[in-house]
């Protein structure tokens, strides 16, 4: 169903709906991806994250997690340094949502943590970060699932 907004994962943007809003990316890292910048010396490990974005400008959620999805593409935000090197991706999208209430909720639960303080939050005065780590003992459904039943 193109344009969803019933907040199922999806691997393919045009099952996104082309509104504004905010989104979370499901990736999954095989190996360990070096990372840029004040990074530089460090890397993120094998395992499993979520990214917390938002997408406010033209084609909305779509047009951004295209972007996301896309392996071709100039290095830009700091999340493509692991979008790029990953096929396990997947987005849901919240229309009208904010990443920073999407990050800060997820925070909230167990056995899920800041990665890497400033990554992907460096024009944000409110997070310390919008990339976290999932441990085994939780699923990004989990997660999900909590985010939307704290927006009813």
């Amino acid at each position: 169903m193109a344009g969803n907004c019933d907040h199922r994962w999806v691997g393919v943007a045009d099952d996104l709906p082309a509104l504004p809003g905010a989104y979370a990316l499901h990736i999954l890292l095989d190996k360990a991806v070096p990372l840029p910048g004040r990074w530089s010396g460090r890397r993120m490990e094998a395992g499993e994250y979520l990214y917390f974005g938002s997408a406010r400008g033209p084609g909305g959620i779509r047009a951004r997690c295209a972007r996301h999805f896309r392996s071709d593409k100039k290095r830009h935000w700091h999340v493509d340094w692991l979008t790029i090197v990953t096929e396990n991706l997947r987005a849901v999208a919240f229309p009208n949502g904010s990443e920073c209430d999407l990050t800060t909720r997820a925070l909230e639960m167990p056995d899920v943590s800041i990665s890497v303080d400033g990554f992907g939050s460096s024009d944000c005065r409110r997070c310390k970060t919008h990339l976290l780590t999932l441990s085994p003992e939780i699923s990004a459904e989990q997660v999900r699932n909590a985010i939307i039943a704290a927006r009813r």
